[in-house]
């Protein structure tokens, strides 16, 4: 059930996208994401997160930054390098990283998810506008993003000893509503974009090597962090935390691209980006198999 709602809700884009509306019911669609679903997952994660899930949240948030700096280092393109960084864990990572490694996995994997996510949508503040901006106005656009305003909610909450509740079960309620929204929402707007776009060899040729980059830059990170950083069981997360780097680029990027700059440029790079990752998600399942 976790890959077939992105499925159908993809199908329903391409459906959608021959219909006049389509512009209008994007946008609707992206402002919900953006400003609704996104912020109540990163509310509730913030607020009944597990003890030892910090680290893997800042692991997540930190390798982000890392490799968002080097591909634009490489590129100098904001878009590509978002891209690069901020990968697919809702409706890709969640139902792979199951299969591989089991239902015990699920904590670690949402404060990955969550680390990557807050990166990813605050980043995209900047990411995706082509105009120059001032140190000032990124500040003020980040501070006023959802994610940002998502955690000065969730930390109120904490103050106020939410976390504490026996009984959340109307709380829950809104979260799993949100989660199926935004995972909706998000795979809904790059139907409807990809209905336009093509995707060419060039492209999947240049997703392979960007593939091969970010590969090779999640075995170096993975190496220094079990080497060296303190966090809780990572002998058992290691592989998990290894995953993110062999997903392909967030559905969500098309429609944070759509809210914030009206533009659609980036569902080229996410459809070529989710056709290799595929395929290196399940060479990297046949060689943990062999292992």
């Amino acid at each position: 059930m976790a890959l077939l709602l992105p499925i159908i809700a993809f199908i329903c884009g391409l459906i959608l996208a021959s219909f006049n509306t389509t512009t209008s019911l994007r946008s609707v669609l992206s402002m919900l994401l953006a400003r609704v679903f996104i912020p109540v997952v990163i509310i509730y994660n913030m607020v009944f997160y597990k003890a030892g899930s910090m680290s893997l949240m800042l692991f997540s948030f930190s390798s982000a930054i890392i490799i968002y700096f080097i591909y634009y280092f490489i590129s100098k393109d904001r878009l590509q390098a978002l891209c690069f960084s901020y990968t697919n864990m809702v409706w890709l990572g969640f139902p792979i990283a199951l299969a591989l490694f089991g239902p015990e996995v699920s904590a670690p994997l949402i404060a990955l998810y969550i680390g990557g996510s807050i990166f990813g949508n605050t980043w995209a503040v900047t990411s995706v506008s082509s105009e120059p901006q001032s140190f000032l106005d990124v500040a003020k656009k980040v501070i006023q993003s959802p994610p940002v305003i998502a955690l000065m909610i969730a930390a109120l909450f904490r103050l106020l000893n939410v976390q504490s509740l026996q009984q959340h079960q109307l709380i829950d309620v809104i979260y799993n509503s949100a989660k199926w929204g935004m995972s909706f929402a998000g795979m809904c707007v790059l139907g409807m974009w990809l209905r336009k776009t093509r995707v060419h060899i060039e492209d999947l040729l240049q997703g392979f090597k960007v593939a091969l980059l970010k590969l090779l830059c999640g075995a170096v990170i993975c190496a220094i962090s079990y080497r060296f950083l303190p966090i809780p069981h990572i002998q058992d997360y290691i592989g998990v935390m290894f995953l993110i780097f062999c997903l392909p680029p967030a559905a969500n990027i098309v429609a944070l691209e759509t809210h914030y700059h009206g533009t659609g440029v980036s569902a080229r790079y996410i459809a070529a980006g989710t056709m290799v990752s595929c395929v290196i998600c399940v060479c990297y399942g046949i060689v943990l198999h062999l292992i």
